[in-house]
Order: C-alpha cells, then sequence, then structure tokens
C-alpha cells in the first residue's frame, strides 16, 4: 500500500491512508513524521472522515495489539490519539502498577500535566519501536485536558498505568518518543522480557542491568 504523502493536506493525506484497507501502515523511528510536533486539530477533517480515521486507529491498534496509538505513528500529524486497555493481567500486575481497564477513547488536542510530585518506573514498549521494551519513569497521576471526538471538553485525572498511557500516546503528538524518556541501560527485547523480566517492578531489572529507580 502506498503510505500518504506528507506534503498533501491532511484530509488528502488521511484518504490515501485509508484508500486500499482499514489498518494502517506504522511508521518506525527515523520517519520524520514521529518527531514532528502535530497540528492542532481545528476541523480539517469533515466528521465522515473523522469517523472513519478513528476506526481505523481503532482496528489497527487492536491489531497489534497496544493499548494507544496516535496519529504520527500511521503518518498523519494530527493531535489525535486513541486508547484502550482491557489490562488482561495477573492481580499481583495490577496492585503494583495500578493497571485497571481503560474503554476506548479518543483524544483530540491533548495535554497533560504532573498531579503531585511521584514518580513511577516501569517497563514500557511501543508499537513504532517493535520488538525492545525500556523502564521509564513518569508522573504517577496526570491531569490531561483536550477534547473528545465530538469537540466535548476533557478535563480528567489519570492515576496508575492509565496515567502512563496518556502521557506516552500525548507525548506521540509532541514529537516525543518514549526512548527519549527512557533509562537505556534498561532496554530489553521481547524475548529477554518474557526470560527474566516478568516481574511485575522492575527492581530485579535495576540491579542486574545497572541503572537506577526513582526514589
Amino acid at each position: 500500500m502506498a503510505l500518504p504523502n506528507e506534503r498533501a493536506p491532511l484530509a488528502e493525506q488521511v484518504e490515501q491512508l485509508l484508500a486500499t484497507e482499514d489498518r494502517c501502515p506504522s511508521w518506525r523511528p527515523g520517519d520524520p513524521v514521529l518527531r514532528r510536533p502535530t497540528a492542532r486539530f481545528d476541523g480539517q477533517l469533515d466528521p465522515a472522515l473523522l469517523s472513519r480515521f478513528v476506526e481505523a486507529l481503532r482496528v489497527t491498534m487492536r491489531a497489534a495489539p497496544g493499548v494507544g496509538l496516535a496519529a504520527p505513528q500511521v503518518g498523519v500529524g494530527l493531535r489525535i490519539a486513541v486508547i484502550e486497555d482491557p489490562a488482561p493481567v495477573p492481580e499481583d500486575v495490577r496492585l503494583v502498577r495500578g493497571r485497571v481497564p481503560q474503554p476506548f477513547r479518543v483524544l483530540v488536542n491533548p495535554s497533560y500535566e504532573p498531579v503531585g510530585g511521584a514518580r513511577a518506573a516501569f517497563f514500557e514498549g511501543c508499537l513504532s519501536v517493535p520488538g525492545y521494551q525500556a523502564v521509564v519513569a513518569r508522573p504517577g497521576e496526570v491531569r490531561l485536558t483536550g477534547e473528545d471526538e465530538h469537540g466535548h471538553a476533557v478535563d480528567e485525572v489519570f492515576t496508575g498505568w492509565p496515567a502512563r498511557i496518556v502521557q506516552h500516546e500525548t507525548d506521540h503528538l509532541d514529537g516525543v518518543l518514549y526512548l527519549d524518556r527512557a533509562e537505556l541501560r534498561s532496554l530489553s527485547s521481547n524475548q529477554a522480557m518474557a526470560e527474566r523480566w516478568a516481574q511485575p517492578a522492575p527492581g530485579e531489572a535495576a540491579l542486574a542491568l545497572g541503572f537506577e529507580l526513582p526514589h
């Protein structure tokens, strides 16, 4: 499938993206679209096209599978992302990471700010950087503001793993990859994660790989 022409108007880019299949191609580090701040959504897509684009993001996210996907990850520089987390994890993981189910949501023009000073560090992955994970320390609680796909205002506090998801996806809209915030000594293949670092928290990995966790 042909990739969208980055110089075309945004609506035309989205039409090109959706022209042949429902699942969108995933862009990788080195593609400039992942490093540019996105354009604020201000009606560049009509409601029908926006709905089709959101559905394509949903299908692509679920097929990966992932818990979030931002427009730049499929080559579109618009400030739109989707999140969803069924949180199929063991109870000990849920308790340590604060990972609870999140329904499918569309984030339009989101931004976040930390609430309080607590930080949490866990392994994170990204659909644009397949095959690897690394430990990222992030605020444990954030206030997210923006809109939904219908233009309704969003002003909500997220904690635990949901807070991590909205930070990760909003970062994409600012041209920031999780690796920019990661402890690079923790970078591990998915195989190493499965064999060595499946614990709910990354304490053993920190000792073995020689990096510090936030206090």
